[in-house]
């Protein structure tokens, strides 16, 4: 399978935009409708389906013995032929 890179952004912002960021994506979610991504002159327009497959992954990246760079990554999925795909389980987030 191969993977085709369709918009890539990566800033520092501070907490606050970020949860923005977060709130339009849940906003759209909840209204059923499509997700812009945009920057400069690049845009991408994706139209999550009713169920997708959402992961969330908690990292920590280095040696051993130090200090290293932590990570939370968020991850929504889905089939573009509109197969489910995915586990069911219970996630909480606090």
């Amino acid at each position: 399978m191969t993977e085709k890179v369709l918009f890539e952004s990566e800033s520092r912002r501070s907490r606050e935009e970020i949860a923005a960021y977060l709130r339009a994506v849940a906003d759209s979610l909840d209204a059923g409708d499509a997700i812009t991504l945009s920057r400069g002159g690049e845009s991408t327009t994706l139209e999550p389906p009713a169920r997708l497959t959402f992961e969330v992954k908690a990292e920590r990246e280095g040696p051993a013995d130090g200090p290293g760079e932590l990570s939370v990554e968020f991850e929504l999925e889905w089939n573009e032929d509109g197969d489910e795909a995915g586990a069911d389980g219970e996630l909480r987030i606090e």
